[in-house]
């Protein structure tokens, strides 16, 4: 059964899994993993068994409570676990599968996802199909579930989600323990390890956490020093901050993109510089917390919900700081997109182009079309009802659209249309009810310029 057209080969529909408890032991030397996952499951429907997503890693004995009958069959892709008698709908059961090996990222049409060994630690990247590589899951982005983690590892290392942990000493390893109570999707369960230290930071009251590799502190103190601001920014547009707290870890090692997880935005030392000249894709991190991780997506194909969404976020969080406002940038990004081909429907781009850089742009600047249209005060207090009204649930670019004609007062079909489903770049609305301070010639010369040059990669 395909239950994401984007991922046909992830995830059980018929089934929710209701929450997972990761008991780890992991030895940086050698990178083995021994774990047992215990998954809480409902049926949806009658069932006889229940897939769970895993790729090399293997599984040596699956126990169901109360059911000492029930057996599995492994795949290169799936563990099967099959029930002596079936589950009816609404029913529950609880399944531990103990598994072990050396894991490894997994190749997909995306490049490689999931858990990958760092010069000195790991790094766990998921999305969209790269958790199944560290446990077996349910890995649909529609499916968020709680969390306990437990994990045990190398001592001098700090292991690291996005919740607080405690550490105790367990002979001559640590243990780690962490409790996530909010619905998580499992793509955006992290866990990072590394020769960290832990700096404490206040984000406009919500607490911080800035973890770094000794020698980058100084860097990494001046790149982030702005987040307080942002997170002021942030909630004052898209309302309160989600979450308990916000961490961010920088890694030792270069990485090709920053990357959002769930209360966490993760950094490469390459993104980082100690002059802030990539301070564009701090505010798009955080703002995922809002939008991709609070609200998420019911399928792949409205990922524009996620990345139009955050890169909007880096024009609001431009306006606010006093720089470029985001019509300028608007204009920028609409006359760099009117130069690429006209091929791309936002609203269902396809699993190749789900992360080409035109549905973060091009989301933004429907973001911007309809902001033009319905006027500032209008537009904010819908991303406001929006976070607020899906908050840890998940949505479609139909909720989007219905919401906004609602608080809105008016029919937007033929906006939406324009900007989500056509594939021909609109024109953005000439003058509407924009609040915001109009770009001067010079500016938008200036903009335009920098678009074409700059590096575009975000997570």
């Amino acid at each position: 059964m395909i239950v994401d057209p984007y991922t046909p080969v992830s995830g059980d529909s018929s089934y929710a899994a209701v929450h997972y408890d990761l008991d780890l032991d992991y030895k940086l030397a050698g990178n083995r993993l021994t774990a047992t996952a215990t998954i809480d499951i409902r049926a949806r429907e009658e069932i006889r068994s229940a897939a769970f997503d895993l790729v090399g890693l293997r599984v040596s004995r699956v126990k169901v409570a109360g059911d000492t009958r029930a057996s599995f069959r492994q795949t290169d892709r799936k563990v099967r676990v099959t029930f002596s008698t079936p589950l009816a709908a609404g029913d529950t059961a609880r399944i531990a599968i103990t598994y072990a090996g050396a894991p490894q990222p997994r190749r997909t049409r995306w490049g490689l996802l999931g858990w990958e060994e760092l010069e000195d630690g790991l790094i766990v990247a998921s999305q969209p199909t790269g958790a199944p590589t560290w446990f077996p899951c349910n890995d649909l982005p529609c499916e968020k579930s709680t969390y306990a983690l437990r994990v045990a590892t190398d001592p001098g290392y700090a292991v690291v989600t996005g919740a607080t942990g405690t550490r105790a000493r367990a002979g001559r390893r640590d243990a780690w323990s962490f409790t996530i109570d909010t619905p998580t999707p499992s793509y955006l369960l992290t866990l990072q390890i590394g020769p960290y230290r832990e700096t404490a930071v206040d984000l406009a009251g919500v607490p911080g956490r800035l973890f770094h590799p000794a020698g980058l502190e100084n860097r990494a103190a001046a790149d982030f020093a702005l987040l307080g601001d942002m997170m002021s920014a942030f909630a004052e547009s898209f309302g309160p901050y989600p979450f308990p707290q916000y961490t961010i870890v920088v890694t030792q090692d270069d990485l090709e993109i920053p990357l959002e997880a769930q209360g966490m935005g993760i950094f490469g030392s390459n993104h980082i510089d100690g002059a802030g000249s990539l301070e564009r894709l701090v505010a798009h991190e955080l703002a995922h917390q809002w939008f991709g991780n609070s609200v998420g997506v019911e399928g792949w194909q409205h990922i524009w919900l996620n990345e139009g969404f955050a890169c909007y976020a880096e024009w609001v969080w431009s306006e606010a700081s006093g720089k470029a406002t985001a019509h300028g940038l608007a204009l920028a990004h609409h006359a760099r997109l009117a130069a690429l081909p006209q091929d791309l429907r936002v609203s269902d781009p396809g699993p190749d182009l789900m992360f080409d850089d035109r549905v973060y742009t091009r989301g933004a600047l429907a973001l911007h079309a309809l902001r033009l249209t319905v006027g500032d005060d209008p537009f904010f207090a819908l991303l406001r009802e929006w976070t607020t009204r899906h908050r840890f649930g998940v949505v479609t670019t139909a909720d989007f659209t219905a919401l906004a004609e609602e608080q809105a007062g008016a029919a937007l079909g033929s906006l939406f249309a324009a900007w989500l489903d056509d594939t021909a770049l609109p024109d953005l609305p000439k003058g509407g009810k924009r609040g915001a301070r109009p770009a001067s010639i010079t500016e938008r010369v200036g903009l335009i310029d920098a678009v074409f040059r700059r590096d575009r990669s975000r997570g």
